[in-house]
């Protein structure tokens, strides 16, 4: 038998070393997508100043002129595009929050519900999922507005709730609370608050984990939420009072108006994302094995307890990787609100601000901008929150 010679690596020629070729590779890469990038920058400079466009961002000082239906914070038609951008941003983070909010609970209660042994709930689950989960977003957001809201009576024939809550074509009118000097001591009340009941329930986690006994958390909380700032409030002298919406003329006045493109967008990113995170709360917890579900139950203790000690702790790490998607999606979805007018990032910067001035480059790259940081502070935090839910090993 012929012996063959070990050939040591000094021995071995650059390029047929495995790391070294991933890494000129890796180079060669990142040359080729600069080069492309500097190729379509160059051409879109020269094409701009052979068309004489205007460049740069000078155009967010310039007055707006035009108004805005809904807005978080005051505005004029002299503010500047500035101004603009700024209350597009708090436009989408508003209906966004408002949609996650609302579309994590009913995705909950619905893929709790599918699981359910009441034939009733389970089914009406079932058809609610299929049903607004193969109807386009879009099409429910034009039903919502053109459909549900339109038919309501006009504001002399509104629906109202004690008094304080109308319900008409127009919108949603409901009271405003206005802060006086006083309130400041509220809300650090309800800081401090917040802060021991964080510190509550690390005290009572570790006690269980000591001891094995259970303390009532959620309600000592709620109790030390409620009682602590409540109190600070009437010693304050009630720094709080609320300005209800009074009907005057054809048309309410005072209080906060939530308008039909806003209630039809939230309706629908609250319900179309919901019916995928009910599905993947659905699978989270048929993910749980059976067997822990049969122990608990032989240990007498009562389905809810099950469900909140034993299945979801760990369905949630199943749950959460898809949850961030429909995040993510609902937030994006967000700007299809052009369609019936909502004032939020889209249509307002990127329709109405753009079509005035004509700086197509600079809107669109501050439009994508803004979703990006969105996305990726989500994708953060919901990712963090995932880290902290995987089973650790001790």
């Amino acid at each position: 038998m012929k012996e063959h010679k070990k050939i040591s690596k000094g021995q071995v020629a650059f390029y047929n070393n495995p790391k070294i070729r991933a890494i000129i590779y890796q180079i060669i890469a990142l040359l080729a997508i600069a080069l492309f990038t500097y190729y379509v920058l160059h051409n879109m400079f020269i094409n701009i100043e052979k068309r004489g466009i205007n460049t740069g961002f000078d155009f967010l000082g310039s007055e707006a002129g035009f108004g805005i239906l809904s807005t978080l914070i005051s505005y004029t038609e002299s503010d500047s595009y500035g101004r603009v951008f700024v209350i597009g941003i708090l436009n989408t983070l508003l209906v966004s929050g408002i949609g996650i909010f609302f579309a994590t609970i009913i995705g909950l209660l619905v893929g709790v519900g599918r699981l359910s042994k009441n034939f009733m709930i389970s089914k009406l689950s079932l058809i609610y999922v299929e049903t607004f989960r193969n109807i386009p977003i879009l099409l429910q957001i034009l039903f919502w507005y053109n459909v549900v809201l339109a038919a309501l009576p006009g504001p002399r024939q509104s629906m109202s709730y004690m008094d304080a809550f109308f319900l008409n074509n127009r919108g949603l009118y409901i009271p405003r609370p206005i802060l006086e000097s006083g309130f400041i001591s509220v809300f650090i009340a309800i800081i401090i608050a917040i802060a021991g009941i964080f510190y509550l329930a690390k005290w009572a986690k570790k006690r269980h984990d000591d001891t094995g006994e259970d303390f009532p958390v959620f309600w000592t909380s709620l109790a030390i939420l409620i009682a602590g700032p409540t109190l600070v409030y009437f010693l304050s002298g009630s720094p709080l009072t609320l300005e209800y919406a009074e009907l005057k003329g054809f048309n309410f006045v005072g209080g906060w108006s939530l308008t039909p493109e806003l209630l039809a967008l939230a309706f629908a990113l609250s319900i179309y994302p919901a019916t995928y995170i009910a599905e993947a709360v659905r699978a989270g917890i048929e993910a749980v094995p059976k067997g822990q579900k049969e122990a608990a139950s032989a240990l007498g203790l009562k389905e809810y307890v099950i469900l909140k000690k034993v299945v979801l702790p760990q369905a949630l790490r199943v749950i959460i990787p898809p949850v961030i998607n429909q995040y993510l999606n609902l937030m994006k979805n967000s700007s299809l609100a052009t369609a019936i007018g909502y004032p939020e990032l889209v249509t307002l910067f990127a329709g109405t601000a753009l079509n005035q001035v004509g700086q197509a480059i600079e809107i669109i790259l501050m439009t994508m901008a803004v979703y990006l940081v969105i996305s990726i502070t989500i994708s953060i935090l919901m990712n963090i929150l995932n880290a902290k839910m995987q089973i650790k090993e001790r």
